[in-house]
């Protein structure tokens, strides 16, 4: 009997498909900086029993339609919104995802942002960078204070919940709003629960973590953004598509905000001369929040293992729809 054949959308390192390879046949896109084309992946899916995706590689109905002997899509990623669900649930597809392995990492990269925004970090390098420091002068390129302020964070899951364990260190005042309570955060955190309105309207620093869903689409706009305190600084580490950019753009040059942290985009990759990089109180990244060395190795080899179980009529270690 031939060996089920799995597509790699992109290049991984070897040693974390080893898991893979031995109970499949597996070809790898060979480019690592350059996402497979639309055409390609829909001939590939037609004969893959396994998928190994990005969150770059739309897995949507019309490819599902196509992928006849298809049984698991592994996604390289805790998001999961590049995958049509219910069209995957009905075609007998399990989709899993690679949640809790980058939970800390991704902590760090949002608390980073908070940081560089705040204390105008990249913008203290470029001073610098441009021949413009020659002189110290009292408030020079002088920032906001991190400590002892409000953190409101939008989106108390597991990354949610350790931001604010890293915003304790710093005696920050936390309160989030979620879809519902996080009563570990309370007890063990001192966060506190508090609605959207309330959090927009008092935080110093407003971090967003949802995921993208229908109901988060566009949530930060700019009558929300009108909100905020003036010195507020804006944090997101969640999903582009909710944030207007439009509407974060203007609400900045306005000085409605006093600066903004971005780990994700409306449309990715932004290009050198999109509005925000143009704003000197903008720290903007290229979506590296689970960047690390360490955490991509293993969210590499999650997937790997996910893919692998499915294959052998297995339960996956972190599935999306299994019992949907």
């Amino acid at each position: 009997m031939d060996n089920p054949y799995v597509f790699i959308t992109r290049k991984v390192p070897e040693e974390t498909i080893q898991a893979i390879r031995e109970v499949a046949d597996v070809k790898m896109w060979d480019h690592e900086d350059k996402p497979v084309p639309r055409d390609i992946l829909l001939e590939e899916a037609e004969q893959a029993s396994g998928l190994y995706t990005m969150l770059t590689d739309q897995i949507d109905r019309e490819l599902l339609n196509r992928a006849k002997i298809l049984k698991v899509v592994g996604n390289l990623a805790v998001g999961y919104d590049n995958i049509d669900l219910d069209a995957a649930t009905e075609h007998n597809v399990i989709v899993t995802n690679t949640p809790d392995v980058l939970t800390d990492t991704t902590a760090d990269l949002a608390f980073a942002l908070l940081m560089a925004a705040a204390r105008r970090v990249t913008e203290a390098e470029r001073y610098i960078a441009d021949g413009k420091w020659v002189n110290w002068s009292p408030l020079l390129l002088a920032g906001h204070d991190i400590h002892h302020k409000k953190i409101g964070i939008v989106g108390m899951g597991r990354i949610g919940e350790t931001v604010a364990k890293r915003a304790t260190g710093f005696e920050m005042d936390i309160q989030y709003h979620n879809r519902s309570r996080n009563e570990r955060a309370e007890q063990e955190l001192g966060a506190k629960y508090v609605s959207f309105d309330e959090l927009i309207e008092t935080s110093d620093f407003v971090v967003n973590l949802t995921p993208l869903t229908p109901e988060t689409t566009g949530m930060f706009n700019g009558e929300v953004f009108s909100k905020m305190k003036k010195n507020a600084i804006f944090v997101n580490a969640g999903r582009g598509g909710s944030v207007v950019e439009d509407d974060l753009v203007k609400a900045l040059e306005q000085k409605e905000l006093a600066g903004a942290g971005l780990d994700v985009f409306e449309k990715e990759p932004i290009q050198k001369d999109h509005p925000l990089m143009k704003l000197p109180n903008v720290v903007c990244l290229p979506h590296i929040g689970s960047s690390s060395i360490e955490t991509r190795m293993e969210m590499c080899r999650l997937t790997s293992r996910n893919i692998r179980n499915v294959l052998l009529g297995e339960k996956p270690e972190t599935p999306v729809n299994w019992n949907r």
